[in-house]
């Protein structure tokens, strides 16, 4: 794992940080000692449709006490001018400052049909899971990239669920979550002479509040969930996810993986980090055996 404060005086916008691994990867990075602007749409007061009760204002307050500094903004990602904002303050603020960009912007799990096939799944649900999960991330990504191109040197990170190119369970799930790996991919070939890496991550079975409310469970007795769904015994917490962020982004050699499809348990292979309880869960290796 990275060394303590190895990211200080490194600036970060974790894009999607309200919960979940968003908000996993934004603590690991105040943990780590950077400065990072949470965005999301959910704040204290005025929460998103998603029905959670997660708002940004609480993920900064974690980085903060984690050693870093949070800065909560509100941005609607679908919307350009709020995005542009975003970076026109983060550049003002920082002084044109921009070390690292984790698009997890999401918001689908509400718009998943899983037991219906595409030509019966609400296609007006599935459009608007390519507007959130797709098309927000090329228009964040359009807007941070011209700061580290500036500087020659920054990493755009994709956050996706699954590291190849398979189909995922769901047309229109699939389509939005292989799309963030070849956003990496393709912007890795426009930022390589310009010094900027961008990769695609991938955690494993994600034990996030969400989940751990689907299974009736808390992170005290999580593995009582494990009666409902024996995979959920391989879950990670976003921690693990966050640590696997941390170690890109502390890593002077990152740049020999851009374009790359990675995850959260191949990473914790090579960096040596391991989750919140010492444990290094690997759903790879499971998935594998399970053959799922």
């Amino acid at each position: 794992m990275a060394a303590a404060k190895a990211l200080a005086g490194q600036v970060a916008v974790v894009a999607g940080g309200t919960r979940g691994a968003g908000r996993g990867i934004a603590i690991a990075l105040g943990e780590a000692g950077a400065t990072v602007y949470v965005t999301g749409r959910s704040v204290r007061g005025g929460l998103s449709d998603m029905g959670r009760k997660e708002p940004i204002e609480e993920t900064a307050e974690l980085v903060t006490a984690a050693g870093g500094r949070g800065i909560p903004v509100q941005t609607d990602h679908t919307v350009e001018i709020e995005v542009r904002e975003l970076f026109n303050r983060v550049k003002q603020e920082q002084n044109g400052q921009l070390d690292l960009l984790v698009n997890d912007i999401w918001g689908g799990d509400s718009l998943s049909e899983w037991t219906n096939p595409f030509w019966v799944h609400s296609l007006e649900n599935g459009l608007l899971m390519q507007q959130r999960a797709v098309t927000t991330h090329m228009i964040t990504s359009y807007y941070a990239a011209p700061l580290m191109v500036a500087r020659k040197r920054g990493l755009i990170i994709e956050i996706t669920d699954g590291v190849g190119y398979h189909y995922r369970g769901s047309l229109y799930y699939s389509l939005a979550k292989i799309s963030a790996i070849h956003l990496a991919q393709a912007m890795a070939v426009d930022l390589r002479s310009h010094g900027v890496t961008a990769v695609a991550v991938t955690p494993g079975f994600l034990r996030s509040e969400a989940m751990l409310d689907l299974f009736a469970v808390t992170e005290d007795n999580w593995r009582d969930g494990g009666v409902q769904d024996p995979h959920f015994l391989q879950s990670e917490t976003p921690a693990f996810v966050g640590r696997a962020v941390v170690s890109l982004a502390a890593d002077p050699k990152v740049m020999d993986k851009t374009g790359e499809s990675l995850s959260s348990w191949g990473l914790s292979d090579e960096y040596g980090f391991v989750d919140i309880d010492g444990t290094r869960p690997h759903w790879g290796n499971y998935a594998k055996e399970q053959g799922i």
